[in-house]
């Protein structure tokens, strides 16, 4: 019989787990990657899909693939049209009723995930179209889907999803790239702020559906890095559009975290501002910016580590002693507030037989509270 991960999913986060943790590995990378080359995963992983994975490995998933139970729906005036520019391109036009928006993506030999080459907000006037969007965006909750991914990976870890960017974060990442995003934020701030309101708006459309639904452990999916997200502009745009969501999920008893995965020492003092119950994904050195022990002090006893060890302790660059220790002192720092995982990823490269090891390390640990998970 398999493990029961959701329950402790849940018992952990919320409190209930009686001092026990849970190790909750991301391989996403491992499989897609291999899968895309082609190359055949070794014994004993031979054949299966990542879920056979997860269950061979005895650990818990980070199950994001809730976020399909949420839809956006746009504003029936709005089309969207695609065609093959060549053998790698595809551009993709959104009309609107105020102006279109045009982007273009380029498959690479490397993935399945494209890369931008044209985004989808180039001008100012773009940007317009992108708010006018937000705020005729609705959204609507799948119960069919949930039911699904239930009878699929319900056991694997409790239901889990995370929101769309903020503010900032949205601007690079979604709509224009951090560097012609730097220059609207300085060139068209009143443009910006506007489609920052919009966002939110429509935000608190889908936070009205996340609060209706059963699931309730909630990540804000940022990927937060103080080198295009300093501190003049984390305080003034992400920590107040922060500060309402959480309060609003916090109201429908749900557990918060925020995905920071990119360089956050300047960041780590606002930590407790936020309202968040966990951060997702520091990376501390030699892979990040940060000590275990500069995040400690910035989580204290109140805010969950979700991840921690470094992925590239994952590949055999390093000793595996080197990985054990990295785990058993993040257990020492921060357990019971812990979701242990790797930040934020293993790599194709990395030693799957690793994650295994960490999982023994930690069913050897909640063993003194009364063993792991049910079977």
């Amino acid at each position: 019989m398999s493990r029961d991960f959701s329950t402790l999913h849940r018992q952990v986060v919320f409190g209930n787990a009686g001092g026990r943790i849970i190790w909750q590995p991301r391989i996403g990378c491992w499989v897609t990657d291999r899968a895309f080359a082609g190359d055949p995963f070794p014994a004993p992983f031979t054949g299966m899909d990542l879920y056979a994975i997860y269950r061979e490995l005895d650990c818990s998933a980070r199950l994001y693939e809730y976020n399909a139970c949420f839809r956006r729906i746009e504003h029936p005036a709005v089309s969207t049209t695609s065609e093959q520019l060549n053998e790698t391109d595809t551009r993709t036009v959104i009309q609107t009723p105020v102006g279109r928006q045009v982007r273009v993506l380029r498959r690479t030999p490397s993935s399945w995930h494209p890369i931008t080459v044209e985004w989808e907000v180039a001008t100012e006037d773009e940007l317009k179209v992108a708010t006018w969007r937000e705020e005729h965006t609705g959204w609507d909750w799948d119960q069919a889907a949930y039911e699904q991914l239930q009878a699929e990976v319900g056991d694997l870890g409790a239901a889990t999803m995370y929101m769309p960017r903020m503010n900032v974060q949205s601007l690079y990442i979604e709509k224009m790239g951090s560097q012609q995003g730097i220059y609207a934020i300085y060139d068209w701030p009143d443009t910006v702020e506007a489609y920052f309101r919009a966002l939110e708006e429509s935000h608190s459309r889908l936070i009205d559906v996340i609060n209706a639904s059963p699931i309730d452990i909630i990540n804000f999916g940022e990927n937060v890095h103080a080198g295009t997200l300093p501190p003049q502009w984390f305080l003034k745009y992400h920590l107040p559009a922060c500060q309402r969501r959480v309060e609003r999920l916090h109201a429908a008893d749900k557990f918060v975290s925020a995905h920071w995965d990119g360089d956050v020492k300047p960041l780590l003092p606002y930590v407790h501002e936020t309202g968040l119950d966990g951060i997702e994904a520091i990376t501390p050195y030699p892979q990040g910016d940060v000590t275990l022990e500069e995040i400690k002090a910035a989580l204290g006893d109140e805010v969950f580590l979700m991840d921690g060890i470094p992925a590239i302790y994952f590949d055999t660059t390093f000793s595996e002693k080197t990985l054990a220790d990295c785990a058993a002192r993040i257990i020492e720092l921060f357990a019971p507030n812990l979701v242990l995982g790797i930040s934020d990823e293993i790599s194709s490269t990395g030693d799957l037989e690793r994650v295994r090891l960490v999982g023994q390390m930690v069913d050897a640990y909640n063993a003194q509270f009364g063993g792991g998970p049910a079977r």
